[in-house]
């Protein structure tokens, strides 16, 4: 029998709440019949859909990134504000759709509002720069009185929007990006850009893009090039991943939470090498501002696609195995709360999303959405360490012999919550777990998700199919709290003390 141990008294670090981020992006259905649909029957009078609206609340998310994202790099923000019958269509360039301006800077603000988040915003470094940067600022956070922020108020808006967390661009290592730079260029022009903005507004927070991905030529030494310029002006190197199966490798699939932990240590050692040459106090922490699953095989690459309106664009539909997947990615997300303090899922709203939704139609939960909106309920102020002993193993082609169990918990010292986050990788073993509690402590609540079809999926006609059930038979015997993990399942465990 496999033994987890928690003990209050080994922390990681606390929780920045913003680790429950998602992403917007003019892609595909994100925006337009995604979350702003005029004419849905569930639409308000600002055209945003209601019932997308509930299912964000739900979800759970606190912050959201936006507009891009490769959107962002061919994008002229003022395109998307003031009057809407007034705004140009323009060439999208990132996906070669026509982007109709009529969802921008102001209608997002007021969207995040009536969803209760935070924005985190792009910054086009690609196609423009300095200068528009600094203008989008001025319009989104200064009060009136010169001509930008008087520019919003005219535009029906009084009260500056500010926006705290500001992204230096967007994947600017990728040879796909519009405006794609090296490592020395983009350096260049985040540290003016961040300086400058400074200027505007010295508090706020900047994120300097990272690598798009770790098996990028660049890995590693793009970090450095880029922290050795902008280390006193920035608060964050952001890092993107996404997961797929490869060649039908499912175990290696089920364990790709060892990549994105790798990813992270990697990093760290990267953004610490730094701090160290410059003989620094200052931590630089991540913003792991895009992470999915997404099945990138389906998808013919930007030059592969035909000029077109709005239409449907990489809407994967989940299965079991990958709502487990997301919860790993997730528990790995908390085991590094100490320096990860921002992580967006991307994206929101039909594009590789939780949430998918029919034009003029039904919306509904995705797989993955589960794992994620109970995460971000139960997960405590306070990461803990776990330590697994005596469980089994699995082999797995990319990652070697790994150990089957992949575990993180929270403790919430106002209402004495212990909740424990764990996923069996293993795709063919059941593991019995024993869980040593102190005394006093009892089961709560043990929630878990798989399926006997581990392809299942939720769709439109049946949006339950998939859905975490509760778990009979956990409890705690002689100071023990046991349970059994089916395999490929994600699990959480909540305790509480007789006082909570």
């Amino acid at each position: 029998m496999a033994r987890l141990v928690v003990d209050r008294a080994f922390v990681v670090g606390a929780l920045d709440r913003r680790l429950f981020g998602s992403f917007v992006e003019h892609m595909g259905r994100c925006v337009y019949t995604g979350i702003y649909e005029p004419g849905h029957a569930t639409a308000d009078p600002d055209g945003f859909r209601e019932d997308v609206l509930e299912l964000v609340r739900e979800l759970g998310v606190t912050t959201i990134r936006y507009p891009g994202g490769n959107f962002v790099s061919n994008y002229d923000w003022e395109d998307g504000v003031g009057p809407k019958d007034q705004r140009p269509r323009r060439l999208d360039l990132a996906w070669r759709a026509i982007e109709p301006n009529q969802f921008g800077t102001d209608e997002f603000v007021a969207w995040a509002g009536k969803a209760g988040i935070e924005p985190i915003w792009a910054v086009n470094l690609g196609t423009r720069g300095i200068k528009a940067a600094v203008e989008l600022l001025e319009y989104c956070n200064l009060a009136a009185g010169t001509e930008l922020p008087d520019r919003r108020v005219a535009n029906g808006h009084e009260a500056p929007y500010g926006i705290k967390v500001w992204c230096l661009g967007n994947e600017m290592d990728g040879p796909w990006q519009i405006g794609h730079k090296t490592a020395e260029e983009y350096a260049r022009l985040a540290e003016e850009s961040a300086n400058a903005m400074r200027r505007v507004e010295p508090g706020l927070e900047l994120v300097a893009c990272g690598s798009s991905n770790a098996g990028m030529p660049t890995f590693g030494e793009w970090e450095r090039v880029v922290l050795e310029r902008t280390y006193d002006l920035v608060d964050h190197i952001s890092l993107h991943a996404y997961y797929e199966p490869h060649d039908g490798d499912q175990a290696s699939f089920l364990a790709a939470a060892e990549e994105m932990d790798r990813m992270i240590s990697s990093v760290v050692a990267t953004a610490d090498h730094v701090k160290a040459l410059k003989r620094s106090d200052k931590e630089i922490t991540l913003s792991f501002d895009e992470w999915n699953v997404w099945n990138q095989r389906h998808f013919p690459g930007e030059l592969g696609l035909g000029i077109r309106e709005v239409s449907p664009l990489i809407e994967d539909t989940y299965t079991v195995d990958d709502a487990v997947v997301v919860g790993s990615l997730l528990i790995t997300l908390l085991r590094h709360a100490d320096r990860v303090k921002i992580a967006c899922l991307a994206q929101l709203v039909n594009v590789i999303a939780p949430i998918r939704t029919e034009p003029d139609g039904r919306a509904w939960r995705q797989t993955i959405f589960h794992p994620f909106a109970l995460t971000a309920r139960y997960a405590g102020p306070t990461v803990l360490q776990t330590a697994i002993g005596d469980g089994p193993e699995i082999d797995t082609a990319a990652f070697g012999r790994i150990p089957a169990l992949w575990s993180t918990a929270t403790y919430d010292e106002n209402t004495g919550e212990t909740a424990i986050f764990v996923v069996n990788r293993s795709e063919t073993d059941k593991v019995d777990l024993e869980i040593p509690l102190g005394r006093g402590l009892r089961v709560v609540e043990h929630l878990a998700l798989y399926d006997d079809d581990r392809a299942a999926a939720n769709t439109a006609d049946d949006p339950d199919r998939v859905v975490p059930r509760s778990v009979d038979g956990t409890e705690v015997v002689d100071g023990n709290c046991t349970a059994t993990l089916p395999p490929a399942s994600w699990h959480l465990i909540r305790l509480r003390t007789d006082e909570g």
